[in-house]
């Protein structure tokens, strides 16, 4: 059976960042010269939201890709994909607060509170900075098992993501469906983990 190589994941790793990186920069640099259309807003909201629901619905199918072709280290790749779930969903939020609030931090407190799908998105955002900031290997050891529970808060981060998407939509909702299908496919594969914390904590 072929067994992949730290070589491998290497060159995996690489096509990550370009992949997410690349597309990034390229949209700030349209963006900052005008050539994002007639609603640039709505362009760099659109493709730095779904972004970051893309890149960690991929951290996520990791682990079952992994057992189901028994290739352990795969398992590498999930840092720097649920890291650029966290800076699309950053940028999501900083163009957000920048572009359409124009840094009224009142008006954002009062959208966080008239608006569900703003609380929702604020929500996964706060998640998904826990999660980065102790992402690295040194705090993974301090924190132990403790590390474990505060990683399994991206179960939740998954949900309200798909609310907030769902919510924020003001015309076809099917894309928002297919996209909380996928993660609840995902959830499903982890029904086992989930039921076993869930009753571990009643």
């Amino acid at each position: 059976m072929f067994r992949l190589k730290k070589s491998h994941i290497i060159l995996l790793k690489v096509i990550i960042h370009s992949a997410a990186f690349i597309p990034l920069a390229c949209l700030y640099f349209r963006a900052f010269t005008n050539k994002l259309g007639a609603d640039p807003v709505q362009e760099l909201l659109h493709f730095t939201g779904i972004g970051a629901f893309n890149l960690l619905l991929l951290s996520l199918l990791i682990s079952p890709v992994t057992k189901k072709l028994k290739q352990g280290i795969l398992l590498n790749l999930r840092r720097p994909l649920g890291l650029y779930a966290f800076t699309y969903a950053l940028f999501h939020f900083l163009s957000y607060l920048a572009f359409d609030l124009q840094f009224e931090w009142q008006l954002l407190i009062s959208e966080v509170f008239k608006r569900p799908y703003i609380f929702a998105g604020i929500l996964s955002l706060l998640i998904l900075t826990a999660l980065a900031l102790t992402s690295t290997k040194s705090i993974q050891r301090k924190l132990g098992k403790a590390w474990q529970k505060t990683h399994n808060w991206v179960y939740l981060a998954l949900v309200t993501i798909g609310l907030h998407y769902f919510w924020s939509v003001k015309s076809s909702l099917l894309q928002p469906i297919i996209y909380i299908c996928f993660a609840l496919i995902l959830l499903l594969l982890r029904r086992n983990k989930l039921t076993k914390k869930f009753k571990r904590h009643n």
